[in-house]
């Protein structure tokens, strides 16, 4: 697999983080996602296209982006953090951590710069959290 994260992110010319519109990205709440100003002690970053459903830390970046699809019931590994639910999926440059049992759900990808990667998802709970459930949850 190529780098993972090349699929949604790079850096341009003007250093704003690149990063693909999720598809439901005008789904509520996603416009009015409450983001972090923080994560991992880093700042926010600039993206491109500005989109408020998308969001940046840090050099390498780590990637937020509300309005992906909702996961179906997978064998992937699931882990809990803060009462949130995140199907895990390793890439060859980081992980790729989806919300499950939220539908539009809220991805975050992590460089492996940022090992452990899991421990970031905490400063995710709260925008995490103002998705809508489905009552799926990990099992």
């Amino acid at each position: 697999m190529l780098l993972g994260l090349l699929g949604v992110l790079g850096l341009t010319g003007c250093g704003a983080v690149e990063v693909a519109v999720p598809p439901l990205a005008t789904s509520a709440p996603c416009p009015s996602m409450g983001w972090p100003q923080q994560v991992a002690g880093h700042d926010r970053v600039d993206v491109t296209p500005d989109s408020p459903a998308s969001a940046a830390w840090g050099d390498p970046a780590i990637i937020a982006r509300c309005g992906v699809p909702a996961p179906p019931p997978t064998t992937l590994e699931c882990l809990g953090v803060d009462d949130v639910d995140w199907v895990v999926e390793q890439l060859s440059d980081g992980q790729r951590f989806t919300t499950y049992g939220r539908d539009p759900a809220l991805q975050v990808l992590v460089p492996n710069a940022y090992s452990p990667e899991p421990l970031v998802l905490g400063a995710f709970t709260p925008a995490a959290r103002t998705l809508p459930a489905t009552g799926r949850q990990c099992r």
